[in-house]
């Protein structure tokens, strides 16, 4: 649920990519985050213990103009990719406005990616939330790669909602950006719905 910050006039949306460990998640942000205009985002923040990490930050970008005066911030989330950090991934989706999963795209990371795509559903519905009734876009990362799942195969496996999906090579950027584009274009007509 966005959160509105009346004094700066923001509307404040969460977007969390999610995954299994190593797919990705964290090159998708440090790639947007490196590419994003200094003067829009704020700091990355790793939140790091002896066992795990996320990263946050937050951006304004500026062409997406407003709503009713209001300018939209983006904060973007990653979670643990283990299964063992189930505490973590549900904290981390508390608030949740829009879902990128990261799969990664290598034939034996598929067993891996169907077990965190559980996860998430099963995570989203202790918070109260349907997936269903999320903006949701899927990232088939690490296509560059050699021993890679066939894209109509990992579909069948993990796209039963049938949402936008992108092929990514995110440590090269390529499909970053257009998932960002996905997830935060859904977001804002959700928002439009509502305010």
């Amino acid at each position: 649920m966005s959160f509105i910050n009346y004094s700066s006039r923001e509307i404040n949306c969460k977007i969390v990519y999610y995954g299994p460990g190593l797919c990705g998640k964290t090159t998708n942000l440090q790639y947007i985050y490196k590419r994003t205009n200094p003067n829009q985002k704020g700091k990355l923040i790793s939140l790091a213990t002896e066992t795990e990490r996320t990263l946050f930050f937050d951006f304004l970008p500026l062409a997406l103009g407003d709503i009713k005066g209001f300018r939209i911030r983006f904060h973007l989330y990653t979670v643990p990719g283990q299964v063992f950090y189930a505490a973590s991934r549900k904290l981390i989706l508390k608030g949740v406005d829009g879902v990128v999963f990261v799969a990664d795209s290598q034939i034996e990371r598929m067993e891996s990616n169907i077990e965190s795509f559980d996860d998430l559903k099963i995570n989203l519905a202790e918070q109260g939330y349907e997936l269903e009734r999320l903006p949701f876009t899927i990232q088939y990362n690490k296509r560059d790669l050699s021993n890679i799942v066939p894209l109509e195969e990992m579909d069948r496996l993990l796209n039963h909602l049938e949402v936008q999906w992108f092929e990514a090579v995110a440590i090269t950027g390529k499909g970053v950006f257009e998932t960002l584009k996905s997830v935060a274009k859904q977001v804002l007509i959700e928002l439009k719905k509502h305010y």
